[in-house]
């Protein structure tokens, strides 16, 4: 994997990585923390993953779809000719998250249940599907890690997919639960929401993205049993 940027944002000790790069096509590591680009509902105008892409790769790379602010892993981005075509792509892409939740989950359980969402004062639903798959439970709390590939792709589907099977993900300040995520960052030192993209397969070409340091550390004390599978 090669650096985006040799130097780390002021508020992230990681430097953005480029996990592969094609003519039309490159995909990125996205730290926690870090905009994928700016939009009126992010507030003031910040330093994003699309200025960091463009400044290293030069002008002409577009974001395919975007991850929350504190959610980390694979973002794609496509060059300018090749975006519509890509973009249209993107409904048939696997992506699979790995998530740290509430509970123990002990099935795969598949989620057909649709996104509301508000849009110019009318509540506008949308189907949504995603399959969760447990990983590997704690023998330390009740918590559960998990897998969570997404069959479409609404605004926090995984987390509110997540929410709706009574699982949230820890540190998830909007569809978790406050005095739970406070006791995971008092005792393990869980200060991010713990959602990582993990990978994606987009077009042919795949990418997966490293569990960062600041969850692997985590995960190595409620999972201590499970050292090969968060190496």
């Amino acid at each position: 994997m090669a650096p985006v940027r040799t130097d780390a944002h002021a508020d992230h000790e990681t430097p953005v990585l480029l996990l592969a790069r094609h003519d039309d096509l490159c995909f990125v590591d996205k730290p926690s923390g870090l905009l994928v680009h700016n939009s009126a509902w992010a507030g003031p105008r910040e330093r994003t993953l699309v200025d960091d892409v463009n400044e290293a790769l030069g002008a002409g790379w577009h974001p395919l779809h975007r991850l929350d602010r504190q959610t980390s892993g694979v973002v794609a981005f496509a060059r300018t000719e090749h975006a519509a075509r890509l973009q249209a792509a993107l409904a048939a892409a696997c992506r699979r998250y790995w998530a740290l939740v509430r509970g123990h989950l002990r099935a795969a359980v598949e989620v057909d249940h649709p996104i509301v969402d508000e849009e110019a004062g009318v509540r506008v639903a949308r189907e949504a599907k995603s399959v969760v798959t447990p990983l590997v439970l704690s023998t330390v709390e009740r918590c559960s890690l998990v897998e969570v590939r997404l069959l479409t792709g609404r605004r926090h589907q995984a987390r509110r997919h997540l929410k709706h099977l009574s699982h949230p993900v820890l540190g998830d300040a909007t569809h978790g639960k406050g005095p739970l995520n406070r006791e995971y960052r008092a005792r393990y030192g869980l200060a991010r929401l713990a959602l990582h993209a993990r990978s994606l397969v987009l077009d042919g070409r795949a990418a997966t993205s490293p569990l960062p340091a600041e969850l692997r550390v985590v995960f190595q004390r409620l999972f201590p049993s499970s050292p090969e599978l968060l190496a």
